[in-house]
């Protein structure tokens, strides 16, 4: 057992730096303060609500100082923190509520619909009227390793989402691959503009910029235009993104006067950067570090060097320190040097499985590795390469989709027979999902039907952009749906 309280420290080393910055509010925060709001809020919580160690605490809002100073109090506390995807539909909040069983509900008003049809009694209360306060010190819970940090939810094969459980000990060490890899110091400075309810929100650059005493500027939603001057004004060193965003960035009538001097790199993942926009980056001189990770291990596991850019194009580089890989084939031994198999990942950034769900824990992890359902090759150098995904999961604007998801929810329309969702290029997300349907026979059903049906029930980008109706969905020889045949028509 030990305590684990990373802003206490930086409190005492370096107090009066700024931990933290709001860019819509102007706020910013030291971390001698950061630690003080902790304080203050841990003990509410644990005082006045009654809060114990292992407790969940769901939190529905945008990122902001106070959610941070959220994630400071579970290290303090052992409470785990349950971040919402805000994008998703009510239905689907509600069965994140009945799963998670939290504790307490913190909600930001401007999500209040969300909430307002769950079917689950639970303590409520408003983000925006925390109490306010700060407190000199606090006595941190003693943790274990293995006790939960957060659970965040995935969107999962079988149709229903999984609670990843992310422990204090994968946040450790996800923080020194990082600091590694990235060469991170306390001088450095990011802009984050990605979600709370995504590991990468955490994960990528937050934590591990918190963990080595550096600064992180918060913005709410991305915006392609806003962010090429604040890296800028802001004199950012790095900054963390997906393809979408860099494209956007690109087309920007600021691209071409922004100077981005003081970027060492760009970290890209969620999916392949095509050599166009390597090429559009390097022209300005900033330079690319593509990567791969997932929610339940990591996320930051690879990495391809910026000098490999071009050279590797397609790679998402080398595993980095401290985790180890297979590529096994399947009976599970390792395949040989330019074969393809699955990647398989071990090493103490593994989470140890999904909350309430041994089935689930069990199929993922086998023999101590983490088994991520993608197929990669590695070439001789060493570099991997990601040649498909063994699931059926598309990446729509960085946004995981995975098409059994869909189908369930489309299958529930009374006039739906049978469902199948491919992933389609789409110049502006990358990927979007189209649907091909079949009708119950003897009735009549539009695609403004399912589409209002879609969006009662799902997140926006989980929405099929387009719907195809067929008189029977085709099938390969074991009866299943076809989807190399959907993919090709």
């Amino acid at each position: 057992m030990y305590r684990k309280d990373w802003i206490d420290k930086w409190a005492q080393y370096s107090p009066d730096k700024i931990a933290l910055k709001e860019y819509e509010s102007g706020l910013e925060i030291t971390y001698k303060e950061l630690n003080e709001r902790a304080n203050f809020i841990s003990n509410w919580l644990i005082n006045e609500k009654g809060f114990q160690k292992g407790d969940r605490l769901m939190v529905l809002a945008e990122h902001s100082i106070e959610y941070v100073a959220l994630f400071v109090c579970s290290q303090k506390t052992g409470i785990i923190l349950v971040p919402v995807n805000y994008r998703l539909a009510s239905a689907e909040v509600d069965y994140l509520v009945k799963d998670s069983e939290p504790k307490f509900l913190l909600v930001e008003k401007k999500f209040e619909k969300l909430i307002a049809g769950t079917s689950q009694e639970v303590q409520q209360q408003w983000m925006e009227e925390l109490p306010t306060g700060s407190l000199d010190a606090f006595e941190s819970t003693e943790l274990a390793e293995e006790d939960a940090v957060f659970i965040l939810y995935t969107s999962g094969s079988t149709g229903f989402p999984k609670g990843a459980i992310y422990t204090h000990k994968m946040l450790l060490w996800n923080s020194l691959n990082t600091s590694q890899s990235l060469e991170l110091t306390p001088s450095d400075h990011t802009i984050n503009c990605m979600p709370p309810f995504h590991t990468g929100g955490w994960n990528v650059l937050v934590t591990p910029m918190l963990h080595r005493g550096a600064s992180v500027g918060l913005l709410k939603k991305f915006d392609a235009d806003l962010i090429l001057q604040l890296l800028d004004e802001e004199r950012c060193n790095l900054f963390m993104g997906v393809p979408t965003m860099l494209k956007m960035m690109a087309d920007s009538p600021y691209f071409k006067t922004a100077s981005l001097e003081t970027i060492r790199y760009f970290i890209i993942g969620g999916e392949a950067l095509p050599l166009s926009v390597i090429n559009t980056w390097h022209g300005k001189g900033v330079m690319m570090r593509q990567g791969y990770g997932l929610t339940e291990v990591g996320p930051n596991l690879t990495s391809l060097h910026q000098k490999h850019a071009e050279r590797k194009i397609g790679s998402i580089g080398v595993t980095n320190f401290y985790v180890d890989h297979a590529i096994l084939d399947n009976d599970g031994k390792p395949v040989s040097v330019g074969e393809i198999g699955e990647f398989c990942l071990r090493g103490p950034m593994v989470t140890p499985g999904y909350w309430k769900n041994e089935e689930a824990t069990k199929k993922t992890i086998v023999n101590g590795y983490f088994h991520t359902g993608d197929l990669v090759r590695q070439d001789e150098e060493g570099f991997i390469y990601v040649v498909d995904r063994k699931k059926s999961m598309f990446i729509s604007g960085g946004e995981n989709v995975y098409p059994a998801e869909v189908e369930r929810v489309l299958r529930e329309h009374p006039q739906v027979d049978e469902a199948a969702v491919v992933g389609v290029s789409d110049a502006k997300w990358g990927e979007v999902g189209k649907a091909y349907l079949s009708v119950k026979s003897g009735v009549s059903c539009t695609e403004a039907d399912v589409l209002a049906h879609c969006v009662s029930k799902l997140a926006k980008f989980k929405v099929p952009k387009y719907f195809e109706f067929m008189e029977e969905i085709p099938k390969n020889g074991s009866g299943k749906i076809d989807r190399k045949k959907l993919s090709s028509l």
